[in-house]
């Protein structure tokens, strides 16, 4: 027997930590389809992680991490898909921050050699507390010993779908200042998924941050409307919502906050909001000071258009949870 080609067949092994929110059960899948035996830590048993080893613990206790994920066994990458929900402070920095500093700590005690990181694109121009617990833990991981792979997708398909069945039912597209305010190359889950999943074995995007959208040109978001009554074969109708009302709502929200604490998580979510309308999600050029669509990375096969196309003849569904913003 040919004790070389024997190890060569033994399948690669990641812990997939947040593997139960949309973009994780595509990385699961991702994984699975590349043959390695992944392991998924996840609260409860859940449904779209077929093929993974499902272990019950919490991702944000690092004793669970190691005793209930890790449990003494050997890993070649720990995969974080962890995100706090609504982005707000005290989410945040439990999340995005502490549980995967936790997650990393666990990582080198184990001596996995790989840790992959779902970040995003917008912690380029930080000013929400989300934004700077993700760098804070970015910083850490490149500080660290490990090999590491940072990746930064644009907007996700469900981010941006808020409006398809406001469309279908005849009203108008709602949109900030003319619509061309903003764009992205938006990404879709299964290919930010073969994305992640490919950084295991590519050396270029190891101790890399990586930027990364879908293919084709960016859409603004009066593109986006156009797609969508063009698909339903509806006359475009549009509403425009001026970004001065959006500063008006953040500082109403922001000035409550500091009078009522109670307030200050939707002074925070209100921020949010103006930020997403406001700034373009694509690679931020620091010399101007400019998005750069032609300096943003595409990958993939599916579009934004198609994803739309796929919903209204109801072959795709989102969970779109905090991402329902209309």
């Amino acid at each position: 027997m040919d004790v070389t080609k024997s190890a060569q067949r033994v399948p690669q092994r990641v812990l997939v930590l947040g593997a139960t929110g949309t973009i994780g059960r595509a990385t699961v899948r991702a994984f699975v389809a590349r043959g390695c035996d992944v392991v998924c830590l996840v609260r409860r048993p859940a449904a779209g992680l077929d093929g993974a080893t499902v272990r019950i613990g919490e991702a944000t206790d690092p004793a669970s991490v190691a005793r209930d994920g890790i449990a003494g066994e050997r890993f070649d990458a720990v995969v974080s898909c962890l995100a706090s929900r609504t982005g707000v402070a005290k989410d945040a920095w439990a999340v995005d921050h502490r549980a995967n500093l936790d997650a990393l700590a666990a990582a080198t005690a184990a001596d996995i050699p790989h840790f992959i990181l779902l970040s995003a694109i917008c912690v380029q121009k930080p000013i929400l507390a989300f934004q700077h617990a993700k760098l804070a833990f970015e910083a850490a991981l490149m500080a660290s010993d490990r090999r590491w792979s940072i990746v930064r997708p644009t907007a996700f398909f469900k981010s941006l779908s808020g409006q398809v069945e406001r469309v279908r039912r005849g009203k108008p597209y709602l949109m900030f200042g003319d619509g061309r305010l903003t764009a992205c190359k938006p990404i879709s889950d299964d290919d930010l998924a073969t994305f992640i999943a490919e950084c295991l074995d590519d050396p270029d995007r190891w101790n890399r941050i990586l930027p990364i959208g879908g293919p084709g040109e960016a859409i603004t978001p009066l593109q986006q409307g156009e797609a969508l009554f063009a698909l339903t074969g509806k006359p475009p109708r549009f509403s425009r919502v001026p970004v001065a009302l959006l500063d008006a709502i953040v500082a109403v929200t922001a000035t409550l906050g500091r009078v009522v604490p109670a307030l200050a998580a939707k002074a925070e979510l209100a921020r949010i909001g103006c930020y997403y309308a406001t700034e373009s999600m694509l690679v931020l050029d620091p010399a101007t000071g400019r998005y750069d669509a032609a300096a943003t990375p595409s990958t993939g096969s599916k579009t934004l258009v198609d994803h739309y196309a796929a919903l209204l003849a109801g072959t795709a569904t989102d969970e779109r949870g905090d991402h329902a913003v209309f």
